[in-house]
């Protein structure tokens, strides 16, 4: 039995960990969760899982409205986050969380020798340079959750460091990408929202939309797998079959294929080194899908996936800049504060407007996502 945390448990990414753990009860234990605001969800859980000791939620008037049991401790906030991913008993945390709250207790986790099982993109986007090295110094596994990379980390398996010569990472395109620049000026929350293969979160769904969401991949690759820029390449890839690829010293491609389906990746982080079935799980058609595409992104039609590989490029604290001001540019779209165009602009802004700072700190990472975020926000409260 493998005992199991999550942050994040009622998100997309969350749900889809739940329905792995519920068919697989002879192989894992749920020992905490985090859910946020939603706490109808988190009774159905603690319905389902008995054995559950620690749940937190957004807030202290959330605490009131979980189930009461006499084996459970329900806590709120960041420290609870932190709880439930330091839980002593649990061996890997999923964190499912979206967004850059999910950064402290997956560093809290870490020193306490939790493996991760990793789709909080942040995490390495902001602290990439901290967190893989902390990693090593506990003896941690940083399994990643991400379809692309998770495909990228199937394919390593038995490839040398030193073989490696490039990551091809693929792209759906997200919403728009039959659209032009020109059409995209007046499109609409729900719009945006309409993914064409994959069911996702709305943050994870509207930087797929603008490709920031391939951008943010890039950098995590960069710290994952200790790859240089230039050796990392992205492809507009529309079946979503093929979940990314690498290239060898001798050109060969290696690829991982499969129907879009979360649950693959997240029960292979899991189950490492095994693949495990996964129940109504679909078989892979190849005949069915008769050919797939592969389009070099244009980075005049996607500014964001420029703005973010020339964060990562830069380096320091300008990947926790550009992720800043995103996570507020999206939020503001999906309030319909702004337009769709707005976000790249405000991106660009407020990385255009920052002094960098070479190697934050995780203190002067925090300091830099506090300022960014008070400064765009205090633009729409004037």
């Amino acid at each position: 039995m493998k005992n199991v945390s999550i942050i994040g448990t009622s998100g997309s990414i969350g749900t889809q960990t739940i329905d792995i753990l519920e068919n697989n009860r002879d192989k894992y234990q749920l020992l905490a969760f985090a859910v946020g605001s939603n706490t109808d969800y988190a009774n159905q859980v603690l319905a389902k899982f008995p054995e559950v000791e620690i749940v937190s939620v957004a807030n202290e008037a959330d605490i009131e409205k979980i189930e009461k049991r006499s084996n459970l401790t329900v806590v709120c906030g960041q420290d609870g986050l932190i709880l439930v991913s330091t839980h002593k008993d649990v061996e890997i945390v999923v964190t499912a969380i979206v967004g850059f709250v999910g950064l402290r207790p997956t560093v809290e986790a870490i020193k306490a020798g939790k493996d991760i099982a990793l789709a909080n993109k942040e995490t390495l986007v902001t602290a990439g340079h901290i967190i893989m090295p902390l990693a090593k110094k506990h003896n941690v596994s940083i399994l990643p959750v991400d379809s692309e990379h998770s495909a990228i980390y199937q394919v390593l398996q038995g490839i040398e460091q030193e073989d490696l010569s490039k990551l091809i990472i693929t792209a759906s395109g997200g919403s728009f990408r039959m659209k032009t620049r020109d059409e995209l000026e007046n499109v609409t929350v729900e719009d945006a929202l309409n993914h064409p293969n994959w069911s996702m979160g709305a943050k994870i769904t509207i930087d797929s939309a603008t490709m920031f969401n391939k951008g943010l991949e890039v950098i995590e690759a960069h710290h994952l797998y200790n790859v240089g820029y230039d050796d990392i390449e992205v492809v507009v890839h529309y079946e979503s079959i093929i979940h990314s690829m690498i290239e060898t010293k001798d050109y060969s491609v290696l690829a991982q294929l499969g129907t879009p389906d979360m649950r693959l990746p997240i029960s292979y982080a899991l189950s490492f080194p095994n693949h495990d079935p996964i129940k109504n799980s679909e078989r892979l058609s190849l005949t069915k899908i008769g050919k797939l595409q592969f389009i070099e992104p244009d980075l005049e039609r996607y500014p964001a996936l420029r703005l973010a590989i020339e964060a990562g490029r830069t380096g320091g604290s300008m990947p926790t800049v550009m992720n800043a001001a995103n996570e507020v540019a999206v939020d503001l779209f999906l309030n319909r504060k702004i337009k769709f165009l707005d976000i790249e602009k405000i991106v660009e802004e407020a990385m255009d407007s920052h002094t960098l700072i070479t190697e934050p700190n995780l203190d002067q990472i925090f300091e830099v996502d506090s300022q960014v975020r008070s400064q765009i926000l205090g633009g729409f409260n004037d």
